[in-house]
């Protein structure tokens, strides 16, 4: 993640501009495509893994032990940071039959509700998978085809659901910020 960060910084920065300018650009890139790094590095990953699996098995005729588990934690990594990605593009399924009951002024802060109950939920989310992830890392337990921890698995929880609440913030402040413009319309 290091070198994608400064082959960003070298793409986007030239030598002329201050180093305050250029981090904030960085700042703004990762902010705007973090997930989409995660899931694509991700993605590649598990294809790779899983293709070179198929290619043991089936024309070497030996198969790996730990390909399995690692495509499988790297799956499990996708749907954290895609929980994520779906917020901050605001695909995640929701029931709107109820709030179209009301009328359109009520309906905005509605939804505004939402975000903020699922943002408590999120909290709660990071608090006790942050208290379980730091005990598998206690207790030492290993996966057995990888022998890494299962901490770095459990790990994924907390930090997808932060990169939630973060989302659901901006969401939020991007809300009512719209609701302020409406009425000073």
């Amino acid at each position: 993640m290091l070198i994608i960060g400064q082959v960003i910084i070298k793409l986007t920065c030239p030598i002329i501009i201050m180093k305050g300018v250029c981090k904030m650009r960085v700042i703004k890139y990762l902010d705007d495509h973090i997930e989409e790094i995660f899931l694509i590095v991700l993605l590649t990953g598990m294809s790779l893994v899983i293709g070179l699996q198929v290619f043991m098995r089936y024309v070497m005729k030996s198969s790996l032990s730990w390909s399995e588990e690692i495509a499988r934690y790297m799956f499990i990594w996708m749907v954290y940071i895609g929980i994520s990605y779906g917020i901050k593009r605001e695909r995640h399924v929701k029931i709107d039959a109820a709030v179209k009951l009301f009328p359109k002024k009520i309906q905005k802060y509605i939804f505004v509700l939402s975000d903020l109950i699922f943002l408590v939920f999120a909290i709660i989310i990071i608090i006790q998978s942050k208290n379980v992830a730091m005990t598998i890392f206690e207790l030492g337990q290993i996966s057995p085809g990888t022998g890494i921890s299962m901490g770095y698995v459990y790990i994924a929880i907390p930090i997808g659901f932060t990169l939630v609440g973060i989302r659901l913030i901006q969401n939020v402040i991007s809300k009512f910020r719209k609701i302020k413009l409406e009425k000073g319309e």
